[in-house]
């Protein structure tokens, strides 16, 4: 542990917080910049509004979003206008502090009129979402499932889910939201940090019954009462794809900001807890993404009277261990090298092995079979490798068929990984949903100075002008006026005091000029046609300017 930081070069740096924990110039680190702030509750709710926009059915995962105070008026028109057109509907809203945890602010409403219109609502803003009054429940009670997802890597992207995931109980049987129970939390939050300070919450030995279970024991329930098993995964790994897909663009953003290309840097890979509520009809509904799941695999006891322990805790030690350790093995930057060095045996020379539990010593193949198991090491080399002296290739493969598996191969004595890859394996299937990641990368490319996030007008102005889009009726001016309204409005909202256009300001810019010059196409065949125009001419400038260089 270096609570400091650490200068000296390192392979792998496993972070707490964040990526700003400390100054990192080399290897890999756990973390990427600007995870944090892009899976906050606003930040992931615009991201989710945005594919929704472009691609409604695909993204009808995630619960309808108002963004709180900016958009309070918005919620009470909107809300009134479905009433009126259907009287029946009687909806329940949840509010959620935006940088909000462990259920931390979050409370119930019936009517836009109960928001708690305190001072806190402008210092802390919220976001108020539709609630699932119809979840799938067990054993009479709410639950929901915590996924892991490795972020392997950004560019090319590359995401992992673990096989088995955590499911956390409400421990009062639900019922419907009414203005009677909206206050019981235990009832309807399943927040483990609630639910654990419930006189009913149940720590379990098996991993099948108690507060909280592993999410494959769920399966196996659902499974024998003739579930679609299968296709409820298949589901979960498209919404899992599809969001990471919606926070690329703004995490791409950050990365090119505090690691700049061509500049030397560490490489990233994150592991994000997705919290995901099953509807009745095993629909999965997208609740939030958190850039620092718990890992803890213990959990506090009381002996008595503010006495407290730490005792084991049997169903996160199964799910999480294997996460962390399958982690390091896809990350691990020793891997190919011994693949590489491990078969690697000349003739009439010594078989080099390594024995990774007990250290390194010289001893014989039977002798090193027999050490597993002594208390007493043999000699160590002063090279501290075990060596084992044989004449010829075949007295080393009879040799080493000796050997037990942890000599053979560090990865041999492993299980099998926990972590499936779903991208790239299933990347045409989702190809035509990264349209924003596109747009994401014309912000980029005219970002102008390196370790900047917001566009400034020249470089808007650059942009346009590059790819051609001014005209007759939309002139420079017109370009300018654009700019300054949708800055403006962004800047407003005190997502970031620094000046300039964000991303998400510039991908409204970029809906905006497309609707414009696309007018009779569907939002998502016009943002399509626009980046390819975009691109087009782009290419066409690079070709033009290479020739100009030639010549």
């Amino acid at each position: 542990q270096f609570p400091f930081g650490r200068r000296l070069p390192c392979d792998i740096y496993w972070h707490g917080v964040s990526f700003h924990d400390n100054n990192i110039f080399s290897g890999q680190v756990n973390k990427f910049p600007g995870m944090m702030e892009t899976v906050r509750k606003i930040t992931l709710s615009r991201a989710m509004r945005t594919m929704q926009d472009l691609f409604p059915l695909e993204y009808n995962f995630y619960p309808r979003s108002w963004i709180l105070p900016e958009e309070l008026s918005l919620f009470v028109a909107e809300v009134r206008m479905m009433k009126d057109s259907n009287p029946s509907w009687k909806p329940t809203f949840i509010v959620k502090p935006d940088g909000g945890c462990q259920g931390d602010g979050i409370y119930l409403i019936k009517d836009p009129s109960d928001i708690r219109l305190t001072g806190s609502i402008q210092s802390r803003p919220a976001v108020v979402q539709e609630y699932i009054c119809k979840p799938l429940l067990m054993d009479k009670l709410k639950f929901d499932i915590r996924l892991y997802v490795l972020l392997k890597s950004l560019e090319p992207l590359e995401i992992y889910i673990a096989k088995d995931g955590l499911s956390r109980f409400c421990t009062e049987p639900y019922q419907e939201p009414t203005l009677k129970n909206l206050h019981q939390v235990f009832m309807h939050l399943t927040n483990y940090s609630l639910n654990i300070h419930s006189g009913n919450f149940i720590h379990s030995d098996s991993v099948n019954t108690g507060s909280k279970r592993t999410f494959s024991s769920i399966l196996c329930r659902l499974s024998s009462r003739g579930a679609d098993v299968k296709k409820l995964w298949s589901d979960i790994i498209s919404l899992v794809i599809k969001t990471i897909i919606a926070l690329t663009p703004e995490l791409k953003v950050y990365y090119q900001s505090d690691i700049p290309a061509g500049k030397p840097g560490p490489t990233c890979f994150q592991i994000l807890g997705f919290d995901i509520l099953l509807m009745k009809n095993l629909k999965p509904m997208l609740l939030e993404v958190n850039a620092n799941p718990s890992m803890r695999i213990e959990h506090e006891q009381e002996l008595s009277p503010g006495v407290f322990e730490n005792v084991p805790s049997p169903v996160d030690e199964e799910v999480k261990v294997a996460v962390i350790r399958d982690t390091l093995r896809l990350v691990d930057p020793q891997k190919k090298k011994r693949k590489d060095t491990h078969v690697t045996v000349p003739p009439k020379r010594q078989w080099l092995g390594v024995h990774e539990h007990r250290g390194l010593w010289e001893v014989s193949p039977r002798q090193a079979v027999d050490e597993m198991s002594s208390k007493v090491p043999p000699k160590p080399t002063p090279s501290g490798i075990l060596c084992c002296r044989c004449r010829s290739l075949e007295q080393v493969r009879e040799a080493s068929e000796e050997l037990p598996d942890a000599l053979k191969s560090p990865e041999a004595a492993l299980p099998s990984l926990c972590l499936k890859q779903v991208f790239p394996k299933y990347a045409k299937q989702f190809s035509y949903l990264r349209l924003v990641d596109r747009v994401a990368a014309l912000f980029i490319r005219f970002l102008g100075v390196k370790g900047t996030t917001k566009l400034g007008p020249t470089g808007f102005r650059t942009f346009i002008r590059n790819c051609k889009l001014s005209n007759s009726n939309f002139s420079m001016a017109a370009v300018d006026i654009l700019y300054i309204d949708i800055t403006r409005r962004w800047n407003s909202m005190g997502i970031d005091k620094e000046s300039g256009m964000c991303l998400q300001a510039f991908v409204e810019a970029f809906f905006c000029l497309a609707r414009k010059k696309y007018k009779s196409l569907p939002l998502h065949e016009q943002v399509s046609s626009l980046i390819e125009f975009c691109e087009c001419r782009l290419a066409a400038l690079h070709g033009k300017r290479l020739v100009w260089g030639c010549g």
